[in-house]
């Protein structure tokens, strides 16, 4: 009696057992992980109206004063934006306050956020004046723009334009874009210009929309030798850098062999499908397993 017991317990487990492999083959779908992002770096840009960088020498050259001045200078990794019409310098034209620049507009202008950096500057009705000439101006302009962007994506663009009149030394001169302008005036001076000098790499760009190189010595008398360079309308800017983006985690699915015997070729025609082998193979166990169990009845009655 313990003997069929402990026969008949295996049949069971093993007909379970085997019903539950066959059954689990089935497909399997896995969901991939999310992309991950980084923080993006924010551009940078600048712009100023007005910088020179002026040796001023008096009396024979007895008295040195370096002429530096930057009118509305902005700088951004955040947005900025200044307005003024007149750059004075104390102390230069025998004391007495001595204005660099007087403008209408004067303005500069430097921005930046995710999507880009933007630097720009217009200066309208300008006259700029240097130690030795209270009373002609060193240079006027009509209206002088400039402007530098750096997009995220695109490629940095970089301009300057020039609206109106050009007087240097008291000469009203044509300027060209790609080529200096020289003027020379006996018993004053000498200025070169260059307008519109642009420049863009990949990443940046920058415009300077009048650049003066100059030399005044007024009739030669030593009374104030100024020698040096004056920029109008500089700006520069520098591109965000892109945040980079891993690319999605992906989980292969683990190679899945069809169990039991490929179907036969008519299994189509008559209605089976891709479980079809699946099937026949559970029928075929549980049908091995129920022959066991019958003979062993009969055992059992014998």
């Amino acid at each position: 009696m313990n003997a069929n017991t402990n026969f008949r317990m295996p049949a069971r487990r093993f007909t379970a057992t085997a019903a539950a492999t066959v059954l689990a083959a089935g497909p399997m779908v896995l969901a991939g992980a999310g992309s991950a992002h980084a923080s993006a770096d924010h551009g940078r840009a600048s712009a100023v109206v007005l910088r020179t960088g002026l040796d001023v020498s008096l009396l024979n050259k007895t008295v040195n004063v370096p002429l530096a001045v930057s009118l509305n200078e902005v700088r951004a990794p955040q947005s900025a934006e200044r307005t003024a019409l007149t750059a004075r310098l104390d102390g230069v034209d025998g004391g007495q306050p001595f204005s660099v620049l007087r403008a209408d507009v004067a303005s500069a202008k430097a921005t930046v956020s995710a999507s880009g950096a933007e630097a720009s500057t217009n200066l309208t009705h300008a006259r700029i004046h240097v130690p030795g000439l209270p009373l002609l101006s060193l240079i006027e302009v009509g209206q002088v723009t400039s402007k530098a962007t750096c997009e995220a994506g695109r490629k940095p663009v970089a301009s300057a334009t020039l609206l109106g009149g050009v007087t240097v030394l008291g000469k009203k001169v044509t300027l060209t874009v790609g080529g200096p302008t020289e003027v020379k005036v006996p018993g004053v001076g000498e200025v070169r210009i260059d307008f519109s000098r642009t420049r863009t790499t990949s990443r940046t760009a920058a415009a300077a929309a009048l650049e003066l190189k100059v030399s005044v010595n007024p009739l030669k008398l030593n009374v104030a030798d100024v020698q040096g360079t004056l920029t109008l309308g500089s700006v520069t800017c520098e591109t965000p850098v892109a945040a980079p983006v891993s690319a999605p985690a992906s989980v292969s699915a683990p190679d899945i062999k069809p169990q039991g015997a490929p179907a036969e070729s008519g299994l189509a025609e008559t209605g089976g499908t891709s479980t079809t082998p699946f099937v026949v193979g559970a029928a075929v166990v549980l049908l091995a397993a129920g022959g066991a169990a019958v003979a062993l009845g009969r055992r059992r009655r014998s």
